[in-house]
């Protein structure tokens, strides 16, 4: 028996299919005997994990941050308990810290990047005790304790893999409710980014390359997950959702029948290229939302972040994708290590810009943590990681992975303070549609209560703000889980 456990990473109404799991899964099925355990729907997964039996492999998928932090006991006690049965760990964790990984006692192996051809040549050299050092995308510990990282594996797409086996988990318990539906799935479309951005962990796991989903193929999966559990929207959970035109349009003509409300992410300068006859079947297709990495309003910063984008494209797509009805969703990393305060004022008034051309924009502040890098890193800083996982499972670090306190010399609690403070005065001004369950009283009194700061630029302290958000944030509707 061989599982593969999901730690857990957010609350129960948040919990989505675990993507990464079912798509080892999917090159097991028919092969292996193999169970999926997910701590976002197990209660108690080391359980769940001793109730399948003897294993003879256990893969963890592990993401940086609260999952990670959730799988270093689990792993931990298993061992224990367990201590001849091999624990592999896969996912971005391992793919950016390899070595931390492996220096923990219950790790044995670790696979970097796309891990599906990786896990099951795996399995065939432990069983037939063939040469680790000739699977690629594979970290592993010597003999004599050294760590060896054998080459890269090049990545491949998904029609190169099995549909994902969602008969293996409880499906109908993921599909839950959001602002873009009452039953809403998710769906990875394509894996990795073309782009080469200094600050973004996504090209230190897989490299800048993408490979896409064939639109047919994406259809059949939603036909599915409508038909199998009433799905009547979707979080597309891709780096870069759109890149070519013909691609997308072909997607949206496809996508359009089954009258879906849909949420995804994608470039900037590759959504301005589209003609406005694609934008608009991008919008009759059921796009409602569209996540852009806008990074900064300063090109200064955008060029040291290697973005290959201009402030003044962002400005442009805000005004142009207003209409047709689809809401922006603009990130911004905000905090540059050579000149933060600089940095930070330029993009306060840059994202003012864009609120008087797109009022319905949606911003989301984060403060800049530095990820290891192919090259150098965003801003030329160096940074002294944790070694193990127990490390990165400290207070300390748990609130730099999740921006909470990053911690970094550049970033000064006065200007930690103005980026927080002025975030709470924009989304008191503008509450986000996302939060579905918000009343509308509550709505109403943020937006009355922020206005006057908003108006006058003075965001310093919104205590009354920040109270008036947690009031309301105790008095919404619940919706259970399903």
């Amino acid at each position: 028996m061989i599982a593969l456990l999901h730690p857990r990473s957010t609350a129960p109404k948040n919990r989505r299919f675990p993507l990464a799991p079912l798509s080892i899964g999917a090159v097991l099925e028919g092969w292996e005997d193999y169970a999926i355990v997910d701590g976002n729907l197990e209660a108690d997964p080391l359980a769940a994990l001793e109730a399948l039996g003897p294993l003879e492999v256990l893969g963890v998928s592990v993401m940086p941050g609260p999952q990670m932090a959730a799988a270093v006991p689990l792993c931990r006690a298993y061992r224990e308990k367990y201590p001849e049965t091999p624990i592999v760990w896969g996912g971005y964790f391992p793919s950016l810290y390899a070595d931390a990984a492996l220096n923990a006692p219950y790790v044995d192996y670790a696979v970097r990047g796309q891990g599906q051809r990786t896990f099951v040549e795996l399995l065939e050299a432990l069983r037939g005790g063939g040469d680790l050092a000739t699977v690629a995308g594979l970290s592993w510990t010597a003999p004599d304790g050294a760590h060896v990282h054998n080459a890269e594996r090049p990545m491949e797409g998904p029609d190169a893999f099995p549909s994902l086996p969602y008969r293996r988990i409880q499906g109908e318990r993921y599909v839950q409710p959001t602002f873009l539906g009452r039953r809403t799935a998710v769906h990875e479309a394509s894996v990795g980014c073309p782009y080469s951005c200094s600050f973004c962990g996504v090209i230190s796991a897989y490299g800048s390359r993408e490979k896409m989903e064939s639109p047919a193929r994406t259809e059949a999966v939603l036909r599915g997950l409508q038909r199998d559990y009433g799905v009547d929207s979707v979080q597309f959970y891709d780096n870069n959702f759109f890149v070519g035109e013909d691609h997308a349009v072909e997607q949206m003509e496809r996508f359009a029948p089954l009258r879906l409300a849909w949420w995804t992410e994608a470039r900037i300068d590759a959504v301005l290229r589209y003609s406005d006859q694609t934008l608009r079947k991008i919008q009759q297709a059921g796009a409602r939302m569209i996540f852009f990495g806008a990074e900064s309003g300063s090109d200064w910063v955008l060029e040291q972040m290697n973005k290959k984008l201009k402030a003044e494209q962002t400005l442009e797509l805000a005004a142009r994708i207003r209409e047709y009805g689809i809401t922006p969703e603009f990130s911004f990393v905000v905090g540059n290590p050579q000149n933060p305060r600089q940095d930070i004022e330029e993009n306060l008034a840059f994202i003012r810009q864009i609120k008087r051309l797109n009022p319905d924009a949606e911003i989301i502040l984060q403060h800049y943590i530095p990820t290891p890098q192919r090259e150098t890193m965003y801003g030329d800083v160096e940074m002294d990681f944790p070694a193990t996982p127990d490390e990165w499972a400290t207070e300390r670090w748990m609130n730099f992975t999740t921006r909470r306190e990053p911690n970094v010399p550049w970033l000064s609690g006065d200007l930690k303070t103005r980026i927080d403070d002025f975030e709470t005065v924009v989304s008191s001004r503008w509450p986000t549609v996302q939060d579905f369950r918000m009343p509308g009283w509550g709505r109403a009194m943020l937006r009355s209560l922020a206005a006057w700061r908003y108006a006058v630029e003075f965001y310093r302290a919104p205590v009354e703000l920040r109270w008036a958000q947690r009031f309301v944030k105790l008095r919404r509707p619940q919706v259970e889980s399903l």
